[in-house]
């Protein structure tokens, strides 16, 4: 007996010694086990209690999840609300608009076309209404018979709103206004149509900024197409219930009032602000699974009551599956061990084919490398050989020149485009207060200056810079008037010089955002190009500015030298400049700053020869 003992136990060590042994082996056998295990443990301990309340954690889990992730986005589509009921820019303009709209012509266009680039900014507004509270004078932009118009009239009513009293005694000077289910008004003080073609009006106060005193309150009739685009991504079936409230349980979206009105009477929505999560609500025979989710910020809810005899009929039909999926497991064992046999070999077929492929010259050819066995080690070294292989065969340097020419045109096409704008803005001032021909020379500069930018050359002459140059002060001098004086010291001997294109630009353009622009006094930049001692040209631009601080200069000196990918913006255009002298001339070429309370001078250091692109 002891003897047959031991010959079975050594036949077990031999047997498991020979699976360590033989990895391939290992995953026929694992394979097999791991069926049989889960056939087994399928039949044994999946039960209908436990289903029921993996079932339940499973609706808890998914619903809570998908609640969070729409709730974001419909915190998102409500930050997007508040953030164009403000202007980002101009705000004095646009209150200055709405103060003299009634005595100024001009004023009453800008309040015009700030209200419809407001309509056209949003797919899914109604209407925008503007009312001046001294006046008691609204503007109105709809969509009429396929026209957007701007109705202007008078209202007397407004003042006596519910939603404009909560607007002026909100902190934030915002409201918003449900215009569906038992809480809507029945009367808000516009348009009737417009309630009916909104599901929710958003209104926000605009005050003085010196006085605080409120000048209008501008108010947006939402419909909900995109108030619907998001709350589909929720699942929902016969029987469940969704609801959007307000942080005070005003409904925003409903698909039954009377249950709102059921869960608002039973004290559920309180409840929920206490954020202990999902609950169990009884209402009349029918026992309800409460999953809601409160935005961090704003506390706007969304909430998914569900039946409990949804989420167990699912268990049942789950639990009678998995009886059936078990019979399934046993019958796919048997297939899965004699399909395993080919599918480890099947690699190894692959591999081969593409080592042919290699040895006949196709340098491209590499394996499809799937798992961590010997097959995919194998793979895994033959690919390393290929790509090493095809880097020395392809010349990787021309690589590397094809990448430093991609980075240089991304470069040169991120040049700010920003004195275009002021450009245009200098003409159009000028145009409409002096009625002068003098306009037509600062178009032809601005022309030459558009056919500079957009000409396909990376390094030009610095004659060619200096003539763009001076188009670029002609429209920068409509601008700015006497305050922008330009003295140019250019050794001749330089004009021959190629440089990058626009580089010179880069380094006047900041000298006026940087100096010209901080003051109201008269700046005057020079313009400077030198031979040095050492036979490199020095080109330098000098203001007498306000000049850099320590602390910030020390910023752009400091990111001038990250990495590609971490650019800052505020300073993206010395950055381009630096990347394109390192692409160019490589440590050949230097960008240098210097800048105390007497100005700014920023410096280029080439050597007098054409760089990589030239």
């Amino acid at each position: 007996m002891m003897k047959a003992i031991a010959g079975k136990v050594w036949e077990l060590l031999s047997f498991w010694r020979e699976l360590v042994a033989r990895r391939l082996v290992n995953k026929l056998i694992l394979l097999f086990t791991g069926v049989i295990v889960l056939v087994v443990a399928s039949l044994n301990f999946i039960s209908y209690q436990m289903l029921e309340k993996e079932s339940v954690g499973n609706s808890i889990d998914s619903t809570t999840n998908n609640l969070l992730l729409v709730g974001r986005n419909l915190e998102d589509y409500l930050k997007g609300i508040e953030q164009i009921s403000l202007p980002q820019i101009g705000y004095d303009e646009i209150t200055y608009a709405i103060m003299h709209e009634s005595e100024d012509y001009s004023s009453k266009m800008y309040v015009e076309n700030y209200l419809r680039n407001l309509f056209y900014s949003r797919s899914d507004l109604e209407a925008i209404y503007l009312y001046v509270v001294e006046k008691q004078k609204y503007y109105a932009i709809t969509r009429e018979n396929y026209n957007i118009t701007v109705r202007t009239g008078t209202n007397t009513v407004i003042a006596e709103q519910p939603w404009y009293a909560k607007a002026m005694a909100d902190p934030s000077n915002q409201a918003y206004q449900s215009l569906s289910g038992p809480g809507a008004e029945a009367d808000f003080g516009y348009s009737a149509e417009i309630q009916q073609a909104s599901f929710m009006a958003y209104h926000r106060v605009m005050r003085s900024i010196k006085t605080r005193k409120p000048q209008a309150v501008l108010s947006f009739y939402y419909n909900a197409s995109v108030k619907d685009e998001i709350v589909k991504d929720i699942p929902f079936s016969e029987g469940q219930h969704l609801l959007y409230v307000s942080p005070d349980n005003e409904p925003f979206e409903l698909d039954d009032e009377a249950f709102y009105t059921e869960l608002r009477e039973a004290g559920v929505l309180q409840k929920l602000d206490g954020g202990a999560g999902p609950f169990t609500w009884l209402q009349r025979e029918q026992k309800y699974l409460i999953i809601y989710n409160v935005a961090e910020k704003s506390g706007w809810k969304l909430i998914k009551p569900i039946p409990y005899s949804q989420i167990y009929e699912a268990a049942t039909k789950t639990r009678n599956l998995n009886y059936a999926i078990g019979v399934l497991f046993l019958l796919l064992a048997v297939v899965l061990v004699s399909l395993m046999s080919s599918a480890i070999t099947k690699p190894l077929k692959k591999l081969s084919r593409q080592m042919s492929r290699f040895s006949a010259g196709s340098f491209d050819a590499e394996a499809e490398v799937k798992g961590r066995d010997e097959i995919a080690y194998l793979s895994r070294h033959f690919n390393l050989m290929v790509r090493r292989t095809n880097e020395l065969i392809n010349e990787r340097y021309k690589m590397k020149l094809a990448e430093n020419h991609a980075i240089l045109k991304a470069l040169e096409a991120e040049i700010n485009p920003h004195f275009l704008y002021n450009a245009l803005q200098a003409i159009s001032t000028k145009a409409l207060k002096h009625q002068t021909y003098d306009v037509a020379d600062m178009i032809d500069a601005l022309a030459l200056t558009f056919r500079y930018c957009i000409s396909g050359k990376d390094i030009v002459f610095a004659r060619e810079e200096l003539k763009h140059i001076e188009c670029y002060m002609a429209l920068q001098t409509a601008r700015f008037g006497a305050r922008l004086q330009v003295v140019y010291e250019w050794e001749e001997a330089l004009m021959e010089l190629e440089i990058p294109k626009l580089s010179v630009q880069t380094l006047v353009e900041n000298a006026i955002k940087h100096g010209l622009e901080k003051v109201t006094s008269t700046v005057t930049i020079g313009i400077k190009a030198s031979i040095q001692e050492d036979g490199t040209a020095l080109i330098a631009v000098q203001d007498d500015g306000p000049g850099f601080t320590q602390g910030r200069l020390g910023q752009v000196e400091a990111s001038l030298r990250r990495e590609w990918g971490q650019r800052e913006s505020d300073n993206i255009g010395l950055v381009n400049l630096y990347t394109r002298l390192k692409l160019l001339y490589g440590e050949e070429a230097e960008l240098l700053i210097k800048s105390d309370q007497a100005g700014t001078e920023l410096a280029m250091r080439l050597p007098r020869r054409g760089g990589n692109g030239s």
